[in-house]
Order: structure tokens, then sequence, then C-alpha cells
């Protein structure tokens, strides 16, 4: 048994060979279980209220499974735009420090493995399955508990990520921020990347009423970095952080960047943080924006030297040369040039045509689109 004798998983999870052999069923039958949870990344909610997303029953699953959520020191990310992005950075420059790290990413796009990674390396399909068969046994035993799709992913993630001991975990929200299951999570840095128009059916319907929910996620007395933003998003953000008495930093402002030269290659700049200069960075993903991502990751893995962890220099040069986040303006083929982004939104449509234009100035740009229907196809068009 584990703390408190509340079973935690971890000191009964047998080796990697065991669990190859005694997975309680397999991965498809993983999938088939989550898949037939209510999924609001597929089917809208009746409303975004606490009946439907609810931390409390988030709170209930995990003291079921031993709360491995305590256990994790974490990178909290809210936003609209770049979240993903600037996760993969700041684990990819936290991985380079020789950290064990943990990152969890929403949603996927091959496999719901994408989801769970530490390092470099996803969860396998044999850990998929014995650890969801340990959360499918506890949901079992308490069938008022009605996890939602993202809350049994969440749980999945702190369930192996504690049991593999990671020493940091970056957790991306799924929707919002004050609401979302993550946000169980006790962080040491919370970030804010730019804040549009997303989501409006639930979250709001003008920018202040959207950043009022991605602020949710600041907790009492800690740091935030956020990404340059909008005057009416940057005023929410101000009096939440004088609210709960959290260290803001600006990328902009406490935080500043300079773009020196891009190619199809990647993209060369220098940051300046509160605590020191990197004069001459790297950068593999394109786009001007992922170099505000760059910034804003930087300056959250600077801050966690105040928690003791000092990140060097040359992890960060390391790992944003190393970074790979797939389908966020890919090259994928050189000759010719085959270009594969995910914006699914008119700012981020914008800011890959923006990069586009400026990679290939006077080419000829052959789009091909696809759009859900729930998608602003106008906006997308227009900006594209």
């Amino acid at each position: 048994m584990g703390r408190n004798g509340e079973g935690r998983l971890r000191s009964s999870v047998p080796s990697q060979a065991l669990i190859r052999g005694e997975a309680m069923f397999c991965y498809g039958d993983a999938l088939s279980y989550v898949n037939s949870l209510i999924n609001y990344e597929r089917k809208d909610p009746s409303s975004y209220d606490r009946l439907s997303f609810n931390l409390e029953r988030m709170n209930h699953l995990l003291s079921l499974l031993g709360r491995p959520h305590q256990d994790l020191k974490a990178i909290h990310i809210a936003g609209t735009k770049g979240k993903g992005s600037t996760a993969a950075i700041a684990a990819s420059i936290l991985t380079a420090a020789d950290l064990k790290v943990g990152l969890y990413t929403s949603p996927h796009l091959l496999t719901p493995r994408e989801r769970i990674r530490i390092g470099s390396s996803l969860i396998t399909p044999e850990e998929f399955a014995y650890f969801l068969s340990r959360i499918k046994s506890r949901v079992e035993a308490a069938p008022y508990l009605e996890p939602t799709f993202f809350e049994v992913y969440t749980a999945l993630a702190f369930v192996y990520f504690s049991h593999q001991k990671v020493e940091l975990a970056v957790l991306e929200t799924g929707l919002g921020g004050r609401l979302d299951a993550t946000n169980v999570a006790r962080a040491l840095v919370g970030i804010i990347t730019q804040i549009s128009f997303d989501h409006m059916d639930k979250l709001g319907h003008n920018l202040a009423s959207i950043a009022r929910e991605k602020v949710g996620i600041i907790k009492e007395g800690i740091d935030v970095v956020s990404s340059p933003q909008e005057d009416t998003v940057s005023s929410v953000i101000e009096e939440a952080c004088r609210e709960k008495k959290a260290h803001l930093f600006r990328v902009g402002k406490e935080i500043n960047f300079e773009l020196l030269d891009a190619s199809p290659d990647g993209q060369r700049f220098l940051v300046e943080t509160t605590a020191r200069s990197y004069p001459d960075l790297f950068l593999s993903l394109l786009g001007q924006h992922q170099v505000i991502n760059a910034a804003t990751a930087i300056g959250a893995v600077d801050l966690l030297e105040n928690y003791g962890i000092l990140i060097p220099r040359k992890a960060i040069v390391e790992g944003l040369r190393k970074v790979e986040w797939t389908a966020r303006i890919q090259v994928i083929s050189k000759d010719p040039h085959l270009i594969v982004d995910c914006a699914h939104n008119g700012a981020s449509a914008l800011a890959l045509s923006k990069c586009l234009r400026e990679l290939f100035p006077g080419k000829r740009i052959i789009l091909v689109l696809a759009i859900l229907q729930d998608k602003d196809v106008k906006e997308i068009g227009r900006a594209l």
C-alpha cells in the first residue's frame, strides 16, 4: 500500500518486463475504454460550468489513485496560441539539462500516446494499457464519478509521471484553465501564452472573459510568465497576479527578444531575461511566433532557479536546437518545399501566412486546406 494506505499505483506496478506480460487488457481495449467516455474535444458540452468541468470530480478520481499529482513539480501552461509549442520547447530545454521530464499535451495528431511522454519517448502501448486498466478499475468501483475522456487522460499522465519519478512535468491545459483537469496540479511556474478568440461559446465572447478563464491557473505566490498580449488581456493577467501575490514576468518587458535571421532551416535570435542574456540562439521551429514561444519558455525555465533548479546555458542552446513539434510549420520535404501546419483559428492562420511569405518571397504557394466544421472558416480564409 502507498502513503496513507490508499493503494498508490506506483508501489504495486511491476517492472517493464512484467508490464508487458501482465497488462489487464491490451492497448486496443484501453483505447476502446477511454474513447467510450464523454469527450468534449469532439462533442461540445451543453454548457461550460461545474457540471461539465469539475475539479471536485478530478480531485476525487486522483484521491482514488493515491493523489499522484501531489508528487509533481510542474510548469503549467494556459493560453490560446502556442501552448503546445511552448510546452515542447520548455520540455526540450529541461531534457537537455539531463532532467527526467514529463510532457503532457493535447490533442494528439497520430496516436493518443503522443499526449504523454518522458523526454523524447512516448508512453508505450503496454504502459498505456497497464495504467489505464488500474484507473478503469478505480472508476468502476465508483460508478457515480463518471470522469470524462480528458480527465482520465490527465489522470493517466499524473499516474505515469509519478510512477516514473519524473523530476519536472510540463503540463498543457486542454480548455480554459480555471476548470481544466490539469489545474489540480501545484505549479512552480505558470505560463500564459498569447490569448485570442477561441472556444467563445464556452469561455466567453470577449477577450477579457476568455482571459479570466485562462488565468485561473495562477496560484498563490507562484512565478508567472506571459507572452505578449492585447492590452485588455494584459490587464486581466496583471489583476490576477496582484490578487494571488504572484510574480509576473512579461515577454516584451521583463523578458526581451530580437529575431536576427530566419530561413527554412530555422531562426537565429537573442533573448534577455531578468537573470541572464542569450545573445545568439538557434531555434529549429519556424515562424516569428515560435521565437515568442521560445522567449516565453526560456523565461520560465530561468525562473526555476528560484526553486533550486538551475538550467545551464548549454541546455537552453541544445534544447532549442533539438526541439521538434509535429505539424507546426513543419518542413517535410525540401525539393519541392512541402510544409504541414495545423493552424485552426484566424490568428494561427495569420502566423502561418506571414511566415510563408517571409521565407518564400515572390514564390507561388499552393495551399491544401482542411478545416473542421466548428472552426471559423471565413476568418481562417481571410488570414491566408
